[in-house]
């Protein structure tokens, strides 16, 4: 039986190397993957899904008009699929999320979605809001802290180098923009932040 699978985690944490690989041990196999990646996501090349150790492999992108459920069922009717792969899968929306449900639950094909589950604000993303709720399978991909522990947040930095505790959820950027922290030097951070509003 196929299961819909979410895999988070914060920034950085290998999330779509392991999307690669998975569908690297399908291809290896003679099975045939569809990847999807978020149109939105401009980082690197357009149609690529690309990890920072250099893997890349050809993807379909998506935006929140995609109806992926079609794309895919299309896709299924003139070759098997044996299993889709979404990268940047917390841009998807309800209606999205509810159309990989029924690619697993009614086509029968595993779906590995991987994504961040919280913004910078530590709320959750909209496709990851869903995904959590119904998934089959939630597994987490781990990162640290630059003092060792586990990152469960994001900081997001303005230009300057200053920590934001305000803005926009989607802000596309990658090591020059986001850092991920464990809960403690998250919330040490934002306590800076706002002691410095109060006395500005």
């Amino acid at each position: 039986m196929a299961q819909l699978y979410f895999y988070y985690s914060a920034m950085n944490a290998g999330k779509s190397t392991a999307l690669l690989q998975s569908s690297y041990n399908y291809n290896e196999r003679g099975m045939r993957t569809l990847i999807f990646t978020a149109e939105i996501d401009n980082r690197y090349a357009h149609s690529k899904v690309t990890s920072r150790i250099g893997l890349s492999a050809d993807a379909r992108v998506f935006s929140e008009d995609t109806d992926i459920g079609s794309v895919i069922t299309q896709e299924h009717q003139q070759a098997p699929v044996h299993c889709v792969l979404i990268d940047e899968c917390q841009f998807l929306t309800k209606a999205q999320a509810e159309q990989l449900c029924y690619i697993v639950d009614d086509i029968d094909i595993p779906v590995l979605c991987y994504g961040l589950r919280t913004d910078f604000k530590g709320e959750l993303f909209s496709g990851s809001h869903y995904l959590l709720a119904w998934a089959d399978k939630l597994v987490e991909l781990k990162t640290i802290c630059h003092c060792g522990r586990k990152a469960s947040r994001v900081l997001r930095y303005d230009g300057q180098g200053h920590v934001m505790s305000d803005g926009a959820q989607i802000d596309i950027g990658g090591n020059e923009k986001y850092v991920s922290v464990c809960r403690k030097h998250y919330s040490d951070a934002m306590r800076t932040v706002m002691a410095a509003q109060c006395h500005s």
